[in-house]
């Protein structure tokens, strides 16, 4: 994505190009810079807030958690790129970043209300704190490996909300959701 690579300083010939149409095509559907940027932003959080409902079908509850979680890294990811050409919306940001918040938080709420109906996690906290302590995970903006990092960081935290800590076979959930072979528990047996 342009803006995330570029933030404000992306040209609308960029992003035209990026998209695949030409420049009058963008102006036809966007008036304004504004109104363009407003429109990816809008568009990217609807994106989160769909793959929330997404996963919920898919997955086992704290597996559609974790990804979800993983979702919202890439998402912040591509925000920060966005955040300078966000606030040069004309009108201000915040009552986008009102309407595009309500809908993310609504997003965890479901998923970790879910987890927890579930029995699989226990959760000690508002969504919204674990949903502050992700964002958190997704301002790790240096090194190579910044989204490998990201991911283990997820794990701590799907593996700290988890109820047992281990499924029957041993591993954590965030374990078993990436595939890891069955490790045997450390836990003493009776």
């Amino acid at each position: 994505m342009t803006f995330a690579e570029k933030g404000a300083a992306a040209g609308l010939e960029e992003i035209a190009r990026a998209a695949g149409v030409g420049v009058g095509t963008l102006y036809r559907h966007f008036p304004t810079r504004d109104a363009l940027i407003e429109a990816v932003y809008r568009n990217e959080t609807a994106h989160l807030a769909e793959a929330a409902e997404r996963l919920t079908a898919t997955r086992s509850p704290t597996e559609a958690l974790r990804e979800w979680m993983l979702v919202f890294v890439d998402y912040m990811a591509t925000k920060q790129g966005m955040s300078e050409a966000l606030n040069a919306v004309a009108d201000g940001p915040a009552g986008l970043y009102a309407a595009s918040g309500a809908q993310i938080k609504q997003a965890m709420a479901m998923l970790c209300d879910r987890a927890v109906a579930a029995g699989e996690i226990q959760l000690g906290m508002e969504p919204l704190d674990l949903l502050r302590a992700v964002a958190s995970v997704a301002n790790i903006r240096s090194g190579p490996d910044r989204r490998q990092s990201a991911m283990r960081l997820v794990d701590i935290l799907v593996t700290g909300l988890e109820k047992s800590g281990r499924d029957e076979a041993g591993r954590s959930i965030a374990a078993r959701a990436k595939g890891a072979p069955h490790r045997q528990s450390r836990r003493s047996t009776p």
